[in-house]
């Protein structure tokens, strides 16, 4: 049918298990936050309640945590679906969070299960850090000896512990340091490391205009040790530390999980005056709010500020961010990925038995997982515990394989070794950017340029992609040249949408004159039609016989072979962010409704998943078609959400959703049939959404797999030059590892005539956005009900971790 939520352009698939098989009447659903407060636990709590409801269960809030569930009386409240509206850009936790010590001790938690039995509820989602989700995991354990105390006290019927026999609890981890073991991201992460890099920009301004050193100290998890033992009193982790340093190219960073080697004071010094010779006005050391020395000393900011202050004489200034890393409006990675969060929990806590273990609801790459919760708890402890017992190397690699390459990654761009040390390839690698401008890009070209000169070969840049490169626009790029690349929006190496086809031998000659081993092209799908041209070419030419790898870079993320491309989160939180400033001007106003058309091309990537992140009542794409009776079906929809105590709607369109039904086709159909109800306005957001700087996600992810590029072709250069068939890829991310694709194999999977994959990943979020808004829909539930140990959750080889 036209009308299903079926894509008709892009293949979807719907076999299987749909939610509508899946009910919670008579379901009782209780959710809390608990601990320290997380940009994006407001958007958990929304994607709870509504997804409860949406099934016929009754859902609770429980205000101030588990106080407010130990003290029970207001602050245990059934939610409604309008109790939620306008939650998604609020920061903190609207419905509260509070450390209790009254459920630390067994007559509080025997208080907060009598108060759980008078409303029926046995089913429990916690939002919170390791330490709740333990409590919750106690909670469990015990509650039918709970409730056998309460019977023996007179508080409860007898037949109630039959009747609430089981208590069944789901966790999501909201905590801005991301120091969980068995998920990928936590929470308000990504959030937190948005505020961290703009205050980073910020100084760097400033710290250029005056050719200054900034000390930066980032706040970070604290814990107290396991055992009295123990001779480090408090264990800190650093997760925000190393990728902020990551993300804006910090010359130095210091982390608890690695402390310096003796002797870090002097060489800390050469570097930084080292950057200043190389004519860099600037310094950035960034440090972890627990660092030590391997002596277990403190590493303090006033203490390296005097450092270079006495060794170097540099103007240095030191700021320290605290809270405000847990301030702000969440992004829109952290948004997308508490819905999801959200649903799934509601979905494994329809799924429990009295037998399921309490779970986890993770993120894998770009996939949603369940763990048991207590192997999570387990793993992290380990963490603290080798850092209290001095096991450094050992806590890094429990940190998880992402947290190891971070630091890696960062090491090898960060701390170029001496010529004498570095490796002699006698090859030459050329890096160019094609396709429209992406953020991140200059992320990855830094990252290519710095691994490659660390490989030992010679980089070459390409400036305006292939039209560049046979004009000759080719020149040799040395490590400095790169240096505060990362934060930089657009192409500073130039980029065009010239493909080689008409050029390839001039193209060739080129290649001759400079000697071209390897090839690193990051672009869109031009990118992937230049290569596919190249590799073509090599019939004729034996120049492209050589390594060829495609990094995808753009915002409409339409590139078969991954699921995500550098530069659409960037792309997503511009949406995002002017849809939330659209809405608010709103605010005390009649009501209204809102149409905004987004960029893309024939993907409605941007269009659906800003809808998800920002609340939309409706995405129009050209991958699931729309007639006349589909607007006006919304539109009725709309109207009726209007006589509640909901004020705006939101709709996007994608750019090319429709030849017919444009967006001022939409507006004018909106405001006609709107009247008397809400009056209509609309939005044309262009090419706002391809500027700015990049976001904290591109940087790391540009920077990361154009790492794992440049040492693939490394490789290749060594085993296959001239020689191998599969030596011309992509890499992207697929599911839940980074990939290297032959692009040959991606020809099929493609849709040319409209530029976009024929599979996309993203289509199983459009009937949870509509869920979310109220729509009655078929949900995927394929993908789900599967628990996952720790330790196999994992890849072998992936550390594509920072994946949405």
């Amino acid at each position: 049918s036209k009308h299903s939520d079926t894509a008709q352009h892009c293949k979807f698939d719907t076999k299987k298990i749909f939610f509508e098989n899946l009910s919670g009447a008579g379901k009782a659903i209780a959710v809390l936050t608990s601990g320290g407060d997380a940009q994006g636990m407001n958007a958990a709590v929304r994607a709870v309640v509504r997804m409860g409801i949406y099934v016929g269960a009754k859902v609770y809030l429980i205000h101030e945590g588990y106080q407010g569930m130990v003290d029970g009386g207001e602050n245990i409240k059934e939610a409604t679906w309008e109790g939620v509206s306008s939650m998604l850009q609020v920061g903190g936790t609207v419905i509260g969070s509070a450390r209790c010590k009254d459920f630390r001790s067994h007559e509080g938690r025997l208080k907060a299960a009598h108060n759980l039995v008078r409303h029926g509820i046995t089913n429990l989602c916690v939002i919170g850090g390791d330490g709740s989700l333990t409590g919750a995991n106690l909670f469990r354990e015990e509650w039918s000896g709970l409730l056998a105390e309460l019977v023996e006290q007179g508080l409860i019927e007898a037949d109630a512990v039959q009747k609430y026999s089981a208590l069944h609890i789901v966790g999501m981890v909201g905590s801005i340091d991301n120091d969980f073991c068995g998920t990928d991201m936590t929470i308000g992460t990504d959030s937190a490391l948005h505020r961290i890099i703009e205050v980073v920009d910020a100084i760097m301004t400033t710290a250029q205009s005056h050719q200054r050193t900034f000390v930066l100290e980032v706040m970070e998890q604290r814990r107290r040790p396991l055992t009295p033992e123990c001779s480090v009193c408090v264990c800190y982790l650093s997760y925000l530390a190393l990728v902020s340093a990551l993300a804006c190219g910090a010359d130095w960073v210091l982390i608890p999980e690695m402390p310096p080697e003796d002797g870090w004071e002097e060489k800390m010094c050469q570097k930084l005056s080292a950057n200043r010779a190389g004519m860099k006005r600037l310094n950035i050391i960034i440090v972890a709010e627990g660092a030590i020395d391997r002596n277990n000393k403190p590493i303090t900011t006033d203490y390296i500020k005097n450092l270079v202050v006495k060794n170097l004489g540099f103007d240095t200034r030191v700021t320290i961010l605290g809270h405000v890393q847990r301030g702000g409006t969440p992004s829109a990675f952290d948004r997308i990925l508490a819905s999801r969060m959200g649903v799934e929990a509601v979905l494994a806590l329809l799924e429990t038995t009295a037998n399921t273990p309490a779970c986890v609801v993770s993120l894998c790459g770009n996939q949603s997982v369940r763990v048991p919760l207590m192997e999570c708890v387990q793993t992290t402890q380990e963490v603290q515990k080798a850092m209290d017992q001095k096991r450094f190397e050992e806590a890094v690699k429990l940190r998880g394989r992402s947290f190891e390459n971070n630091l890696k990654t960062y090491k090898l761009l960060a701390h170029r070794k001496p010529e004498s040390e570095l490796p002699t390839s006698n090859f030459n690698v050329a890096v160019l950017n094609v396709g429209a401008p992406a953020a991140g890009m200059n992320a990855a070209v830094r990252s290519a340029v710095r691994v490659g000169i660390s490989e030992g070969h010679k980089m070459f840049a390409v400036n305006d992609g292939f039209e560049g490169f046979y004009k000759g626009q080719i020149k040799e790029i040395k490590w400095g040249d790169v240096g505060g690349w990362t934060g930089q929006g657009g192409s500073l190496l130039g980029t065009k949408r010239t493909l080689p086809a008409k050029h390839v031998e001039k193209i060739a000659e080129q290649m001759r004159k400079h000697n071209i081993n390897a090839l690193l092209v990051i672009g869109g799908f031009e990118a992937l039609e230049c290569l596919l041209q190249l590799y073509e070419a090599r019939a004729t030419f034996e120049e492209f016989c050589i390594p060829m790898c495609m990094l995808p870079a753009t915002i409409s993320n339409n590139v078969p072979g991954t699921d995500l491309s550098i530069g659409a989160d960037t792309a997503l939180n511009a949406i995002v962010e002017t849809c939330d400033r659209i809405k608010q001007s709103a605010s005390g106003t009649k009501r209204r409704v809102f149409i905004i058309e987004t960029m893309g091309g024939y993907c409605g990537y941007l269009a659906t998943v800003g809808g998800l992140a920002a609340g939309a009542d409706a995405a129009y794409i050209y991958e699931e078609p729309f007639d006349i009776r589909d607007l006006q079906a919304n539109v009725e929809h709309l109207t009726e959400k209007m006589k509640t105590s909901i004020q705006r709607g939101l709709v996007l369109r994608n750019e090319n959703s429709s030849d017919n039904y444009t967006t001022d086709f939409i507006y004018q159909l909106y405001s006609e049939e709107g009247k008397g109800v809400f009056d209509c306005r609309k939005n044309v957001l262009g090419h706002m959404q391809q500027g700015g700087a990049p976001s904290p996600f591109d940087r790391n992810f540009g920077t990361k797999i154009s790492a794992k590029a440049m040492q693939w072709l490394s490789q290749k250069l060594v085993e296959t030059y001239r020689r191998g068939k599969d030596s011309c890829c992509l890499l992207g991310m697929r599911a839940r590892a980074l990939v290297f694709q032959p692009v040959v194999q991606l020809k099929d999977d493609t849709d040319f005539v409209h530029r976009i994959p024929k599979e996309q990943w993203w289509l199983k979020l459009r009937p949870l956005m509509k869920i979310l808004a109220k729509y009655k829909t078929s949900y995927d539930v394929s993908d789900s009900g599967q628990v996952e140990h720790v330790i196999h959750s994992r890849p072998k080889d992936s550390d594509a971790s920072v994946a949405m």
